[in-house]
């Protein structure tokens, strides 16, 4: 008795049913654990600093903003736009964005269509022969032990570890960008004052020649005070130089070149050190890209996992083909021309001296080093919270006691000043004071761009300015292609 081909097939895709529904060889991914200290250690010594909630303000958004500086956010949109490692940044995003696509593509079924036509003859018998046909072909390799699931999981984590790579380019730019502009107006603001000094010194250069020309003062004291003058006028050129460069990085950043570029100076310099809320620790580890890219990484390695052992059991390919074939064009598409098949072939590895092993204990391998950079990664991140709320503490302390040196310091100056020119000390003495009254004002305008620069490091650390809501996107295309449609 002839058995119909239908009670043969649907057995199979029964069987084939209840395989996909219940394999997969891969190990399930768990999140490695981390030990997150409850407080931040330097915290209470972090003055301006104030407890938050994660869902703060800060967690995403235009985090440049806190500073308060028009100048600063106008560049900051020019940088996203226009950056060239966020380019490249976004391109490799959409990369990984691809390959997910390819990688799911593998689920479904392929299908082809064929064609073929032939005429043939011979010089010596005036007959000629022809033929023509036409396939359709289907071929599905079904995800038995769960190796393309386990390859789409794979691309799904990389897509994500590039979008946290991306937020990490956008956030490392944007703080590049911003210590970057804080230290030129810092400079444009020592340049200022080193306007005042040279000023000054001249008129000292003046009164110590006059008191020269008059006889009552040697000719060392002009001497002195024009090598002071010169000497000032110098170091102006220098810090120029200085600001010429930060423009030139500024330019790069914002996606310019440098001689199409050029920021008006300023002609008055308010810091602003802006008071940042400061999450528990543990909210560090939703905040910050780096942590997620790595931990996505972890999740990738475990996907690999599985398609390594995937090899250890047979692979199944289904195949059909319908179509036809004729001698004349006309009956090329009628019904008894018509022919299909049906096919089912297996393959299993029965002998390979070890090497699927081997590939296995390889993708373990990785895994655990994935997950040890994790953990490093995260361990980082801690330690450069804290060192940020170290310098934060320790800045904004020298920055109040340089002020007060550099008022008495000033007010030296003056006193020996007046003194010299009642002829009570020498100009060496006014020298000094001069020197020790430059040096504070200079010193107390480096501590403000110090703050401002350890405001940027800790939002930075603490994973402010990241847009996290790519994650919230890959768990819910995570949860919609978990199961091929």
């Amino acid at each position: 008795m002839t058995v119909p081909h239908s009670l043969l097939i649907k057995p199979v895709v029964l069987a084939l049913a209840v395989l996909l529904a219940g394999c997969a060889v891969g190990p399930t991914y768990e999140k490695p654990a981390i030990a997150s200290p409850d407080t931040w250690k330097e915290a209470r010594a972090a003055e301006g600093w104030v407890p938050a909630a994660p869902a703060d303000t800060l967690d995403r958004g235009e985090w440049w903003k806190l500073f308060g500086d028009e100048g600063l956010n106008a560049l900051a949109e020019r940088v996203q736009v226009s950056n060239q490692n966020i380019a490249a940044a976004v391109a490799n995003y959409d990369q990984a964005q691809a390959l997910v696509r390819e990688q799911r593509a593998a689920l479904f079924p392929t299908l082809g269509l064929s064609g073929n036509a032939r005429r043939s003859g011979d010089r010596t018998v005036p007959i000629v022969a022809g033929s023509a046909g036409v396939s359709l072909d289907a071929g599905w390799t079904p995800d038995i032990w769960g190796n393309l699931r386990a390859a789409v999981g794979s691309a799904q984590a990389q897509a994500q570890a590039s979008a946290a790579d991306l937020a990490a380019a956008r956030l490392s730019a944007i703080g590049l960008l911003a210590t970057s502009y804080f230290s030129l107006r810092e400079a444009d603001a020592e340049l200022i004052l080193l306007d005042d000094t040279i000023e000054g010194y001249q008129r000292s250069y003046t009164i110590a020649r006059n008191r020269y020309e008059a006889g009552i003062a040697p000719q060392s004291d002009v001497l002195q005070a024009q090598t002071q003058l010169v000497n000032a006028r110098a170091e102006r050129v220098a810090l120029k130089q200085t600001r010429d460069t930060l423009e030139h990085a500024i330019a790069v950043l914002v996606g310019a070149a440098p001689a199409q570029f050029e920021l008006a100076a300023l002609t008055a310099w308010k810091p602003v050190v802006p008071a940042v809320p400061l999450g528990i620790p543990s909210t560090l580890l939703q905040r910050r890209p780096d942590i997620a890219s790595a931990e996505r990484a972890v999740a990738a390695a475990n996907a690999q996992i599985g398609i390594a052992r995937s090899a250890y059991y047979p692979s199944l390919t289904i195949s059909a083909t319908a179509g036809t074939t004729s001698l004349r064009w006309q009956d090329l598409f009628s019904a008894p021309q018509l022919v299909w098949s049906f096919g089912l072939s297996a393959s299993q590895v029965l002998f390979d001296a070890g090497a699927i092993s081997a590939r296995v204990d390889a993708a373990k391998a990785a895994h655990e080093s994935s997950v040890a950079r994790y953990r490093q990664t995260v361990l980082t991140a801690f330690q450069n919270v804290e060192d940020q709320l170290t310098a934060t503490a320790s800045l904004a302390q020298q920055e109040a006691l340089r002020r007060e040196a550099s008022v008495a310091a000033d007010k030296t100056e003056q006193q020996f000043l007046n003194r010299y020119r009642a002829g009570q000390v020498s100009y060496t003495d006014v020298v000094t004071a001069q020197a020790s009254a430059l040096s504070a004002r200079r010193t107390v305008l480096q501590l403000q761009v110090s703050r401002q620069a350890a405001a940027v490091g800790l939002i930075q650390g603490l994973g402010g300015g990241w847009d996290a809501d790519w994650m919230h996107d890959a768990d819910a295309e995570k949860t919609a292609t978990s199961s091929p449609r």
